[in-house]
């Protein structure tokens, strides 16, 4: 009975950091920050509901205590390299104005993407992006 209790502790708390990450990628500014929220609070959440199913006896601890190392493993990596993808291709960064530690170690674009993908309207315009 109090391993039931525990482990529906772990997945309503699991599920509260699931959405709070949840409200993270949908109402921070900028794709660091999204990408921050995503990672974190949904890896912790994620890791609190597999630790529930397991207090919970519903899965083999083998295979939950795997799931969990491999998502922690696997989230930092990719945060790593979704910021640093994010960085180059000129993403917006709120709140760092003049503070870019990154300035002249990686390559960054000058706009980001969505500024850069608009085609040009005019024959003019065209022209002029044929030679850039």
């Amino acid at each position: 009975m109090i391993r039931m209790i525990v482990g529906v502790v772990f997945l309503v708390v699991g599920m509260t950091f699931i959405c709070i990450a949840a409200f993270g990628v949908a109402r921070l500014p900028d794709a660091f920050q999204r990408m921050h929220a995503a990672t974190k609070a949904g890896g912790i959440g994620t890791t609190l509901l597999v630790l529930g199913v397991l207090v919970g006896g519903a899965v083999r601890p083998l295979e939950g205590i795997l799931t969990i190392c491999f998502m922690l493993l696997t989230l930092s990596v990719a945060s790593q390299l979704l910021a640093r993808a994010a960085y180059m291709s000129g993403a917006t960064l709120k709140g760092l104005e003049g503070r870019d530690r990154l300035a002249g170690i990686l390559d960054r674009r000058k706009a980001p993407l969505a500024e850069r993908s608009h085609p040009p309207k005019t024959a003019a315009e065209r022209a002029e992006a044929d030679h850039a």
